[in-house]
């Protein structure tokens, strides 16, 4: 597989983009012992991101291949230009990963395997410029895919007190979602991370302050999955994905908090059950059948050692499934 030449990824600062993103795979032996198995076929990376679990499952097998996706254009530069050497076998688009059942490159193919590591990559974080960060001094943007129409500015601005306080606290289990976003509203306009993370850290009680934890931090998570509809896209894509994998072939999921992992629980589990819609007191009779089965009932965590050498990998949480042929249970 070959990436495209002709699209318009290809600007005068791919060099410059390919060098600045970077990615350190979180659960890297997990995902590498999941797929074992599959020496071959194709691959989605959903979240291909700089392409560290992409170059490792390439590297792994001469015979499968990889098709990625990341809806950032830094990303999806900066892996092409990692991956060059596997060119013939790797394409890097740049989509959604919800958009996957429109892909060209998925028709008619059954998937060997896929890969989704959801949520917000370390060099979105790092990159100041981007707006991802409560420490760099920024625009409030938080785009993943930059051409997208919202950004963290029109909500931190133009949203109203209740709308602020039902997203922290939804996307972030903050406890005083309420005063944070009644503190926003006095404070607009707002222009700029650091003038925002100093609204929410006004907001928080002292003694809350004092946890280890910046104060702003739910509250930026909260106001990023909002801009870019991150949970909304879960399910939807998941779907589509498993309903692509051929029978044997395997799903792994890497989610970052609560929220992502209760749907990807809730997606894994429903295939498992077969969305049986009969009183549980009665035969089934509707004909409903698992669609795979869960490679690990309970959610897996990094180790103490990948903790201690990538503190951002402490959040982490591991599901995988393997896809089931028509009638096996």
């Amino acid at each position: 597989m070959t990436a495209s030449g002709s699209d318009p990824l290809h600007s005068s600062n791919q060099n410059q983009l390919g060098r600045t993103f970077s990615h350190e795979p979180v659960m890297l032996k997990e995902v590498l012992d999941t797929f074992a198995s599959l020496r071959e076929g194709l691959f989605v990376d959903a979240t291909v991101g700089g392409g560290g679990h992409a170059e490792a499952l390439l590297t792994d097998s001469a015979n499968r291949n990889l098709l990625g996706l990341d809806r950032d254009l830094a990303a999806v530069l900066a892996t092409r230009k990692r991956l060059r050497d596997f060119d013939n076998r790797i394409e890097i688009v740049h989509c959604r990963f919800d958009e996957i059942s429109g892909l060209s490159q998925l028709a008619e193919v059954e998937l060997s395997g896929a890969l989704f590591d959801l949520g917000v990559s370390s060099h979105q974080l790092d990159t100041a410029d981007r707006g991802f960060s409560y420490r760099l001094d920024s625009e409030l943007d938080m785009r993943m895919d930059t051409s997208a129409a919202l950004d963290a500015y029109q909500v931190v601005n133009n949203y109203s007190e209740r709308e602020l306080a039902s997203i922290i606290r939804a996307y972030s289990d903050e406890r005083f979602a309420g005063r944070i976003a009644a503190a926003i509203i006095s404070q607009r306009p707002i222009s700029s991370t650091l003038e925002l993370a100093d609204v929410v850290r006004g907001a928080v009680p002292a003694a809350a302050r004092r946890t280890g934890r910046h104060p702003a931090m739910r509250t930026f998570q909260a106001i990023r999955i909002e801009v870019n509809s991150e949970l909304d896209l879960i399910k939807p894509a998941l779907n589509q994905i498993i309903e692509r994998l051929r029978p044997g072939g395997r799903i792994v999921v890497l989610s970052y908090h609560s929220g992502e992992d209760r749907i990807v629980k809730q997606v894994l589990r429903e295939a498992a059950d077969g969305l049986c819609v009969c009183p549980s007191t009665l035969p089934c009779i509707c004909g409903s059948e698992p669609n795979v089965k869960l490679l690990r009932r309970k959610v897996t965590r990094p180790s103490t050692d990948e903790v201690n050498r990538n503190p951002r990998s402490a959040s982490a949480r591991f599901r995988a499934a393997e896809r089931l042929s028509a009638g096996e249970a």
